[in-house]
């Protein structure tokens, strides 16, 4: 890879939380955290698409390219975050070469180590892997609803911990980062296509905001000083 194109999407409408992007969390705009940690990150060109302007001022001053704002079209309650990927690629790729692959960054995840996205360009170049998306280890005991129920391990021989092999442990989607080559965006209309990578990270990592709870914790791990 040559070249890495970082998109953070931050639409203005927000149910949960509302203008959640904009919200102080430790001190300053939620979004600002997911920003400072990829403009840290050599190797990413960074982009914000958002259809708002004042949180495309926020994301100015923190230091993010903003050349355009999204179309209405794509700011929708119901709009897949892949459509607004696929949009950035092709405004990127009017201006200059197109790039061999995408960051993607969610800014309501904004909790990372300081290692953690050179990390993730590193293990995604030396794997090969054509996507690569975020995740945190979930305990095994996953049931799915039915009748009967089902659960996601053996229930006649309940696995401890630290038994667990590779092919036993279970892990859950951050929704923090995803990095994708370029080309499965175009073929497959996905963040995630080819051959995927599993991307470990941290217990405290795995934190998305969608709840007034869910912001006062990630502000009291932002403002520890996650490593």
């Amino acid at each position: 890879m040559t070249s890495v194109l970082c998109v953070i999407p931050a639409r203005g409408g927000s149910k949960g939380v509302p203008r959640k992007n904009l919200l102080d969390v430790g001190g300053k705009p939620l979004i600002a955290w997911t920003i400072e940690q990829a403009l840290a990150t050599p190797g990413l060109d960074v982009l914000v698409s958002t259809d708002d302007e004042e949180i495309a001022e926020v994301a100015r001053a923190a230091g993010a390219r903003v050349p355009w704002l999204r179309p209405a079209a794509l700011a929708q309650d119901t709009t897949p975050t892949e459509p607004v990927v696929r949009h950035a690629i092709e405004q990127v790729t009017a201006e200059r070469d197109r790039p061999d692959a995408v960051m993607l960054l969610q800014a309501t995840s904004p909790v990372r180590h300081d290692d953690t996205l050179t990390r993730a360009l590193a293990e995604f170049a030396a794997t090969g892997v054509d996507s690569m998306v975020g995740v945190v280890e979930q305990p095994p005991f996953i049931w799915q609803a039915g009748d009967p129920p089902r659960a996601a391990y053996d229930v006649g021989a309940r696995p401890r911990r630290q038994d667990l092999t590779e092919e036993t442990r279970r892990y859950r989607e951050t929704g923090s980062l995803y990095v994708t080559r370029t080309e499965v965006y175009e073929r497959f209309d996905n963040r995630l296509g080819g051959r995927i990578g599993l991307f470990v990270m941290a217990e405290d990592e795995g934190v998305d905001i969608d709840t007034e709870l869910d912001v006062a914790l990630a502000a009291r791990l932002l403002a520890g000083g996650v490593r």
